[in-house]
């Protein structure tokens, strides 16, 4: 497990805010994106794998992304998809979440593969298995990424590895342990997404 910037220097800007899902983005190119739990640590794992402070905004107030947010870099995009399993959001909030999040899945004909955000510090959530199963009908290529892994031991890390692969039925080979305040794992990670690009 590698550490560093797995993007750093890589040319990126932010294109923008979006609340539809199949949003035309100019040009067209390969789109990977980021989805996990409101305080799973998406924004500062983003920041960190292409070596940037503030590029995505991180919040004291887990759930403040509510539109997809789009990134573009020399080959492909990322697409940062608002967090799932915010206590404090409404029904119609939620059921508006899953709406836009569905379709971006199903039907976005630019979505090479999807980096899925799990803390792997605990078992999958209710929510982490609901949007396990839209993964699996939306028949895109998958990465779990195991966020925040800096608060385990090593061999903790290793046993969270085994756990959540386990428990989500994926090999270990599509599970990545990452911490964005260590860089572990974050170069390993920037190449599995250049690869899902190709």
């Amino acid at each position: 497990m590698t550490r560093g910037a797995g993007l750093a220097g890589v040319e990126i800007e932010f294109v923008g805010s979006f609340p539809d899902p199949l949003v035309r983005l100019s040009p067209p190119l390969p789109e990977v994106a980021f989805i996990g739990r409101s305080n799973v640590g998406k924004s500062s794992l983003l920041n960190a794998l292409v070596g940037r402070k503030n590029l995505a905004r991180v919040s004291a107030t887990p759930g403040k992304t509510t539109l997809l947010n789009a990134y573009r870099l020399p080959r492909f995009y990322l697409v940062d998809l608002p967090g799932y399993g915010f206590a404090r959001a409404s029904k119609g909030e939620r059921a508006g979440y899953r709406r836009l999040v569905d379709r971006f899945l199903r039907e976005r004909e630019t979505l090479s593969g999807v980096a899925w955000l799990l803390d792997a510090r605990h078992e999958p959530s209710k929510g982490d298995r609901e949007i396990q199963e839209l993964l699996i009908e939306s028949g895109r290529p998958v990465l779990a990424v195991l966020t925040k892994a800096d608060k385990l031991g090593r061999a903790a890390q290793r046993e969270s590895v085994r756990a959540i692969g386990g428990a989500l039925g994926l090999p270990e080979d599509q599970v990545q342990l990452t911490s964005a305040r260590t860089g572990l794992g974050i170069r390993d990670l920037g190449e599995s997404i250049l690869a899902l690009v190709g």
